[in-house]
């Protein structure tokens, strides 16, 4: 073991990785509990937990490859796609989890909070008020009644792990909980839209896509800020500006 590789490292948490074990510091022992709990009820392929601190979760690495990244080209085929939109329905499908996750927000916590995002988005400069505009009238549409759903509620591409177009494991579970299954399908398909069709036909039933492109709004509207004052390029090519410009 010659070095120590610093996967994402921001004031909230921290994940390393050492050889083949991760390891996950987070100034919120609770995210770290969520996630333990998360990870042993998920009926789809997860990290194997070695050991657990009160701020500091060690897991095993898993095999394979991710579908690619925000950002960046996809690197997985259309079955892997859909091999991915079918483990997202077999998670949807179990049992709901005790708490809340990210995707669980209500309407009106959501609602509150992008439009005060919004207001700080353009006040402050970070984006144009007509786009802004655009976004938050496009992001209305996921604003409406839900189904809990077991979600994962982080659920990018670079979490989720593929070997010979199977499903073999999906990492970062803190975000996790009861939430809105399209949220998960959104953040999934994120920045990669073109994959859509293959995610939902191996998710086996018919969703309202204009929900999807909302969600992409609503996830891109509320994560600009905080990723410029992380240190994070937020209008790199194909990320979240972006997604919120193809709106337009």
């Amino acid at each position: 073991m010659d070095e120590v590789e610093v996967v994402v490292a921001h004031s909230e948490r921290a994940t390393l990785r050492v050889g083949d074990v991760f390891l996950k510091v987070d100034a919120d022992p609770a995210r770290l509990d969520a996630e333990v709990e998360a990870m042993s009820l998920a009926p789809v392929p997860t990290p194997e937990i070695l050991w657990r601190k009160p701020v500091v979760l060690a897991t095993a690495a898993v095999r394979g490859t991710t579908l690619g990244r925000l950002g960046g080209s996809s690197t997985g085929s259309p079955a892997a796609w859909a091999a991915g939109g079918a483990a997202i329905r077999t998670l949807h499908d179990a049992p709901l989890p005790p708490r809340p996750g990210r995707a669980g927000r209500s309407v009106a916590a959501l609602s509150a909070e992008l439009d005060a995002e919004c207001e700080a988005l353009v006040v402050n400069g970070f984006l144009p008020a007509d786009l802004v505009a655009r976004n938050r009238e496009v992001a209305e549409a996921a604003l409406r009644p839900w189904t809990p759903a077991f979600t994962h509620g982080d659920l990018q591409i670079a979490h989720v792990f593929v070997e010979d177009d199977q499903v073999v494991g999906i990492i970062d579970w803190s975000e996790a909980g009861q939430g809105d299954a399209l949220y998960d399908l959104a953040t999934f398909t994120l920045g990669h839209e073109e994959h859509l069709e293959d995610v939902l036909a191996g998710y086996g039933t018919d969703v309202d896509r204009d929900v999807i492109r909302a969600w992409w709004s609503v996830r891109s509207l509320l994560a600009v800020r905080w990723l410029i004052e992380h240190g994070f390029d937020a209008a790199a090519p194909g990320c979240e500006i972006d997604v919120l410009r193809s709106r337009m």
